[in-house]
């Protein structure tokens, strides 16, 4: 959808925003909305990505959190406890964590070991296996795409630093909304 909102540069000239959601663009920050629509069919695309990529590598049926969980857990090849990733990757139900760990124990991707009351969680050789296939799949088809250019990766550390900002904006906002 577009939504018709002055520009910031000038606001005599009218410039079309590409937003999903028109009725939500602020005066105060326009960009914004762009920002939050880019987000939206980026990551459909980003999970859509990971299966396809996961399923090339040799398993099929992940959902693109079991993906994230598996690269974790097998993430400097550390043990990891459930409360540790689910911090990591930012997901507040660990029930959804704990069923993508029940999955990948299933597939054998995934030990765990208990000392005292906790559970550690570390790739199995399979596992680690399967990270190195995906990293090939991404190889092959992801990175053609890009330069490698110092330039290139320099705007992609400024996008990575903004997305970890606005992850961080939207985290305190949520937590305001819960008591709004």
């Amino acid at each position: 959808m577009t939504a018709r909102t002055p520009s910031s540069k000038d606001h005599a000239k009218e410039q079309p925003r590409i937003v999903s959601s028109a009725h939500l663009v602020s005066e105060k920050s326009p960009e914004l909305s762009e920002i939050e629509f880019g987000l939206i069919i980026f990551s459909h695309a980003f999970n859509r990505w990971m299966i396809r990529c996961m399923s090339a590598a040799g398993v099929k049926d992940m959902t693109p959190v079991d993906v994230m969980v598996m690269h974790h857990i097998n993430h400097r090849g550390s043990e990891k406890r459930l409360a540790d990733i689910c911090f990591v990757l930012n997901i507040e139900d660990t029930h959804v964590v704990s069923y993508s760990v029940k999955k990948l124990l299933g597939m054998d991707l995934v030990q765990s070991t208990k000392r005292g009351k906790e559970v550690f969680l570390k790739a199995t050789e399979a596992g680690a296996a399967l990270c190195a296939r995906y990293r090939d799949v991404r190889e092959a088809c992801l990175l053609p795409g890009f330069s490698g250019e110092s330039e290139e990766n320099g705007r992609f550390g400024e996008v990575a630093q903004l997305l970890r900002t606005l992850s961080g904006r939207y985290d305190q906002a949520a937590r305001a909304a819960s008591s709004y």
